[in-house]
């Protein structure tokens, strides 16, 4: 039996250079059927009037983006696909526009936040081919966004300490056990 079916739509998520795009294809090997959205594509589909999803000003267009990757997400489950978003999916920012459209399709979801040191993220992230995401300024913001996560600070796995394939059996433990399940309330 597929070690990942019956599983909800996995937000997969944490500062750039924290693993998430490598865990999230390690987690979609272990599955017979499984599919990663990397949501930050989603952000350049736009040809003109796109706004830095990290700015004030750029509500708008994130909870757009972010319901058509639910949308996209709950196709994928629904045709029976093992499903991880991927992307800095903060609290206040991504997640909430995730969750009600994937909840409002019926799926149930998993919220896992990968935390590796600030030094380890920007090693990562500045070793990356050129990209918005490279800028240390941008990974130490987005870092201290993920910080402090209040009751969600459980979904939390170290990604700093231990290989990415120790980080995704880790994962696919505490999906297992229920233990990244978030609900119609945050927290």
């Amino acid at each position: 039996m597929d070690a990942l079916s019956g599983n909800p739509v996995l937000i997969l998520t944490g500062a750039p250079g924290s693993g998430k795009t490598t865990v999230a294809g390690l987690l979609a090997a272990k599955s017979q059927r499984a599919v990663h959205i990397e949501s930050d594509r989603f952000f350049h589909f736009i040809q003109a009037g796109y706004v830095e999803p990290w700015k004030p000003e750029s509500h708008e267009q994130n909870t757009t983006v972010m319901r058509i990757v639910a949308q996209a997400a709950a196709a994928y489950t629904d045709a029976g696909y093992f499903t991880i978003i991927d992307g800095i999916v903060l609290p206040e920012w991504f997640l909430q526009p995730l969750r009600d459209s994937l909840g409002a399709a019926g799926h149930r979801i998993a919220y896992a936040v990968l935390r590796a040191p600030l030094a380890v993220c920007v090693e990562r992230a500045e070793g990356r081919a050129s990209s918005q995401l490279s800028n240390v300024t941008v990974i130490e913001r987005l870092w201290h966004d993920f910080a402090d996560l209040g009751p969600l600070e459980a979904n939390v796995i170290d990604s700093g300490t231990q290989d990415a394939v120790t980080t995704a059996d880790v994962l696919v433990e505490r999906l297992r056990g229920g233990l990244l399940a978030i609900g119609a309330r945050l927290g």
